[in-house]
């Protein structure tokens, strides 16, 4: 790898733990204990479960790309990194709340986690 795509990677990486830590904030039912370790591993499952979505279901990974399925993928990504990740508790009804609100939240700050 390049420099500036290591460099690229950790600037995304590091957005997307905000956004997962404003979604968490902003979000009743989803809740991120344990401090900068939980946000990482929850933007690293997220980006995971997205891209594994993505290649290998042929699944939109955008909140805002593809309207219903883009909202219902990102509800099911959500519960299955709360699943996965240590301290990153998701409800059922969080992870739908949870998607409307990483929607409006990624498309103001885009992380490129949502992103090809």
């Amino acid at each position: 790898m390049k420099k500036n795509n290591i460099f690229g990677l950790i600037v995304q990486i590091v957005i997307a733990m905000f956004v997962v830590w404003l979604t968490a904030l902003l979000t009743p039912g989803i809740s991120a204990t344990g401090g900068l370790g939980t946000l990482f591993w929850a933007a690293l499952a997220i980006g995971v479960i997205q891209w594994a979505l993505s290649n290998f279901l042929g699944l939109d990974r955008s909140p805002i790309g593809k309207g219903l399925s883009g909202f219902l993928v990102t509800a099911v990504v959500l519960y299955g990194a709360g699943m996965v990740v240590s301290g990153l508790n998701v409800t059922l009804i969080g992870a739908l709340i949870g998607a409307l609100i990483l929607g409006v939240v990624e498309a103001l700050i885009p992380s490129g986690v949502f992103r090809s």
